[in-house]
């Protein structure tokens, strides 16, 4: 009778220590729950706290060992700030932290599972076993082998070696034909508006890069420029040909040159420029006609490169006013 109540004494010391969560004695065997602050875990810069929580405190500390397993490796998908968790006398919890690594590798989610050892578990009423889902954050939108967070144009199938953005090839992104009046047109930057010097066309080359040396552009009646030797056109590389003059500054790192006859003679009330070839092989084409209509400002693609040609500060918010921008995208920014 005496082992029966003896037995029933301990049980019900247990369930008050379970339910009031008070237990302060050592005869105790302790109870375990592990708990994560988030289920999931992002490869991008992400951090989960695991915490191990007592039904009570104890007069000294408590460590217990921690197993990592799942389809996530770490040390390469993930790291630990610890592979223990300690709580010390008095307290009811610790905690570590796990911290994401971040690749550059498209990977389905992964799994990481944390779990007491074996060894240090204590009572079978524990929770000893949690799983995080690691959550990768290289995306391609595309699927053009260049990730979202490295992919210049997500939306577009590419190439790598342009940044995830297809080559366009070699193309006319602006023509001022008609500079504004006064100094507003001094587009060269010498000091001198000039109707024929401020002229310009801006020329870029996606890729690859390009020998222009013997090409030139004519207007409807005749060669207007020769492009001397050694004009090589970097991939992405900006020109810029000015009519005349002595064009001034930097114009975003854009190659610049101006017109071999000092004029491009773009014609406001309609004209046609032809770009050809040192082998006279037409390359590109301008129609000023459709254009004609003597805006006072250049004409641009708009987006940059893809887009249709507008006018610059009429048609596009992003000019912030600039009637033109050679060298430059239509927000001054560089390719």
């Amino acid at each position: 009778m005496n082992k029966s109540r003896n037995i029933t004494r301990v049980i019900s010391i247990i369930l008050l220590c379970l339910f009031q969560f008070a237990c302060t004695t050592d005869d105790i065997l302790p109870v375990v729950a592990l708990s994560s602050s988030s289920e999931s875990l992002s490869e991008a810069d992400g951090n989960v706290t695991i915490t191990a929580t007592l039904n009570g405190t104890f007069s000294e500390d408590l460590n217990f060992n921690l197993n990592f397993s799942g389809s996530a490796n770490l040390s390469e998908d993930y790291s630990t700030s610890s592979n223990s968790i300690t709580i010390p006398k008095g307290e009811l919890s610790g905690d570590i932290t796990l911290n994401s690594i971040q690749d550059t590798m498209l990977e389905e989610p992964e799994s990481i599972i944390v779990s007491l050892d074996a060894s240090e578990v204590l009572t079978e009423f524990s929770t000893t076993e949690i799983q995080i889902i690691l959550q990768d954050d290289d995306v391609d939108t595309d699927g053009d082998g260049v990730f979202d967070n490295e992919d210049e144009c997500p939306n577009t199938p590419g190439d790598p070696l342009n940044n995830g953005c297809p080559f366009l090839g070699f193309l006319i992104n602006e023509v001022l034909y008609d500079p504004p009046s006064g100094s507003a047109g001094d587009a060269n930057n010498d000091g001198t508006r000039d109707p024929n010097e401020d002229e310009f066309i801006e020329f870029f080359n996606s890729g690859p890069e390009l020998d222009m040396s013997g090409w030139t552009v004519s207007d409807a009646s005749e060669v207007r420029h020769i492009f001397p030797q050694g004009t090589i056109v970097p991939v992405n590389g900006v020109l810029v040909l000015f009519g005349g003059g002595s064009p001034t500054g930097d114009f975003g790192g854009a190659i610049v040159q101006t017109g071999s006859e000092s004029v491009i003679n773009m014609n406001n009330s309609g004209d046609f420029v032809t770009v050809a070839d040192a082998n006279g092989n037409v390359v590109l084409t301008f129609d000023v006609e459709p254009l004609s209509n003597n805006p006072n400002e250049s004409y641009t693609r708009f987006p940059d490169l893809t887009g249709d040609f507008v006018q610059h500060d009429q048609d596009i918010e992003e000019a912030n006013g600039a009637l033109y921008s050679p060298g430059t995208k239509v927000d001054g920014s560089s390719f």
